[in-house]
């Protein structure tokens, strides 16, 4: 049974793209981040394909990719209500909601929202936190997004696995430290690894902070090691690719 949604929390208007895309997410409870700007930006959907977005909290993956590619489809599973109601208004404030549908369910049960082998792509942000390591948020909402208190890394990969087309693609964003939990559901689930994208924070650090990992369905050995992308510069402030994929609308490496 899902919790009561917070329809009072407060919450802000954030924009992108130059103020063409508004997102308005919980003031003090989970927030969107680089690493599903750096998702939403990493996919590359092709004409009429429908989107899956696993756990879309606030919407802004679909938010983003509706944006950019104004002839897909894309459908959020978000099991929090109170995330759920706020994604499905931002999607039709920013008047795509005829293309962005909010699904109310959890990915451990995939099958009683999502028909099999129904999308073409599916692209995930999931909680990176194991339940019992680190300090668990103190805000319910944050706490649920951001640790595994719903379901693991297994979890969304069986539910990607589950819901892609054979030979579809699905894209992943993880911590670099923990990419061999990762790798290891993709190929117990048939999802081969295609492209991978190594992110640092930035070109002083010594080790990736974040993958991006794109898979396909039954796909084939091969895979391609992309050019490290680094969010920031030395100052602090975000690189200039960094910046760019929130002011314009390009494409992160094929």
């Amino acid at each position: 049974m899902s919790e009561p949604h917070l329809l009072c929390k407060p919450v802000t208007a954030d924009t992108l793209f130059n103020g063409q895309l508004i997102c308005r997410q919980p003031r003090d409870g989970y927030r969107f981040s680089v690493d599903a700007v750096l998702a939403a930006h990493f996919v590359h959907p092709g004409s009429g394909w429908r989107v899956l977005d696993l756990g879309c909290g606030c919407g802004v993956i679909g938010l983003i990719l509706c944006f950019r590619y104004p002839d897909i489809v894309v459908a959020g599973l978000e099991v929090q209500e109170e995330l759920a109601d706020l994604a499905e208004a931002n999607g039709l404030s920013n008047g795509i909601g005829n293309r962005f549908s909010v699904l109310r369910g959890d990915v451990r049960a995939i099958a009683a929202s999502v028909p099999p082998e129904s999308v073409d792509l599916v692209v995930c942000n999931p909680p990176y936190g194991g339940r019992k390591t680190g300090r668990l948020n103190q805000d319910r909402q944050a706490a649920s997004a951001r640790h595994e208190v719903r379901g693991g890394i297994e979890d969304f990969v069986r539910a990607a696995a589950f819901a892609v087309k054979n030979r579809g693609r699905v894209v992943f964003v993880y911590p670099a430290r923990r990419c061999n939990a990762l790798f290891a559901a993709l190929q117990a689930h048939r999802l081969t690894p295609k492209r991978l994208l190594p992110v640092y924070s930035s070109a002083e650090a010594t080790q990736a902070c974040l993958v991006l990992v794109e898979a396909r369905k039954n796909g084939g050995e091969q895979i391609d090691i992309l050019a490290p992308f680094f969010i920031y510069q030395h100052d602090g402030e975000y690189s200039p690719a960094m910046r760019a994929l929130y002011e314009v609308s390009p494409c992160l490496p094929r």
